[in-house]
């Protein structure tokens, strides 16, 4: 499994990239509860989650600033 591209979460407007941050954040925390209760987790979705969230969250502010900027 390799890391997602920025590529597939362009086409987002800032609302559908909150929706997803909220959806990953809470995975992670999930996948968190798992690790504390000596569940089976694969380890590198931590990694994986994060570099999602940087993605989108560096898309979002991409998006305000072009919004911002518009006149």
């Amino acid at each position: 499994m390799g890391f997602s591209k920025i590529i597939e979460f362009q086409n987002l407007n800032v609302e559908e990239i909150d929706t997803n941050i909220f959806k990953i954040k809470k995975e992670i925390l999930d996948l968190q509860i798992k690790k504390s209760t000596k569940q089976s987790i694969k380890n590198h979705l931590f990694k994986h989650k994060k570099h999602e969230i940087a993605q989108l969250l560096t898309l979002k502010t991409q998006k305000n600033k072009k919004t911002t900027y518009d006149y």
